[in-house]
């Protein structure tokens, strides 16, 4: 893609968020900067706890307020800063311009309302439409979501669908009004191989058809390879690295990517071990001194643990590192 700064949809600056705990407030994301551009899909890789939908949330504008709060940066839509709005404004730009797809549809989709009524009250907040052409809209999103017979679902309940029957429902309600921005947040998670599979395939299509932006917060790399035009990794709250997703698969810099990289099975390998990070992400309260990835890291120098790397351009991406090594595979 011949991308500039002009096509950037979603620009994120410096962000920091704190939550509270015990009484006392602790950084959870370091100045975050990260853009997703129109017609473009930016994977957000990492383990559990490093600060991937907590990031995503507070772009939507849903962190919870009495135990987060963003201290610092901006969210940028098309130049306007978002964390300036008030919740109207929000609420207007919600589902509209830039949408979302939760982790767990079985508690994202309040099960006292059937499918229909979810979508078309999505609809109705949004447009300006009869019930009867917000049923027909609402019938159109689940095809494109290519839920089986779409009409006849509309009745249906969440608990009367299948895990990946939800998911399509998800998918249907986040981009119903063809948003310019799809956060997608673990959608295949608890689904099987073929189901996950699937369910990419749609996203990817909506996406295409749309040139829609999307932020894919993922575990899984295969995913990562398969979908992801760039990928950003983040580590305990920091973006440790950012590349085209060819470059990052092809030579990843930072010692906690080749980690994760590493961690991938090899079924064309007869015998072996799979390799694993040691430790584990250190929770906030106590983050260490310097590189936080220093003490998981087989290659840190003594300069690791005494300052904090800066996130800095290279000739693919951009790299926190202050020793990379080359990957051995």
């Amino acid at each position: 893609m011949n991308q500039t700064v002009h096509d950037e949809l979603i620009t994120i600056r410096d962000l920091q968020i704190s939550i509270q705990s015990e009484g006392s407030y602790f950084e959870v994301v370091k100045g975050v900067s990260l853009s997703i551009r129109a017609n473009e899909i930016v994977c957000l890789v990492g383990e559990s706890g490093c600060g991937k939908s907590i990031t995503a949330l507070s772009v939507m504008g849903l962190l919870p307020s009495d135990v987060a709060r963003v201290t610092g940066g901006e969210i940028l839509y098309r130049g306007q800063n978002l964390l300036g709005l008030n919740s109207r404004d929000m609420r207007r730009l919600r589902s509209d311009e830039i949408s979302m797809i939760f982790q767990d549809p079985i508690t994202s989709l309040d099960p006292m309302f059937t499918i229909g009524s979810l979508l078309k009250e999505v609809i109705r907040s949004h447009r300006q439409v009869s019930r009867s052409e917000a049923e027909k809209l609402a019938v159109r999103a689940l095809e494109e979501a290519q839920l089986p017979d779409a009409s006849n679902r509309l009745k249906s309940y969440p608990h009367e669908l299948s895990g990946g029957m939800r998911q399509r429902v998800m998918i249907a309600l986040a981009t119903a009004l063809n948003p310019s921005v799809l956060i997608a947040d673990e959608p295949t998670t608890a689904l099987d191989v073929t189901v996950q599979a699937q369910i990419l395939e749609s996203l990817r299509m909506r996406q295409r058809e749309s040139k829609m932006g999307m932020l894919l917060i993922t575990h899984d790399l295969a995913v990562v390879a398969a979908v992801a035009d760039r990928v950003a990794v983040m580590y305990s709250g920091e973006i440790v690295e950012e590349a085209r997703v060819n470059d990052l698969f092809e030579n990843p810099k930072h010692p906690y990517t080749q980690g994760l990289l590493g961690a991938i099975p090899d079924i064309t390998a007869r015998r072996g071990f799979l390799h694993a990070i040691p430790g584990r992400v250190p929770p906030p309260q106590v983050a260490p001194p310097g590189c936080e990835f220093a003490p998981r890291c087989g290659y840190s120098i003594s300069s690791c643990w005494e300052q904090r790397p800066a996130l800095l351009p290279t000739s693919v991406g951009k790299l926190r590192c202050i020793n990379p090594q080359p990957f051995l595979t």
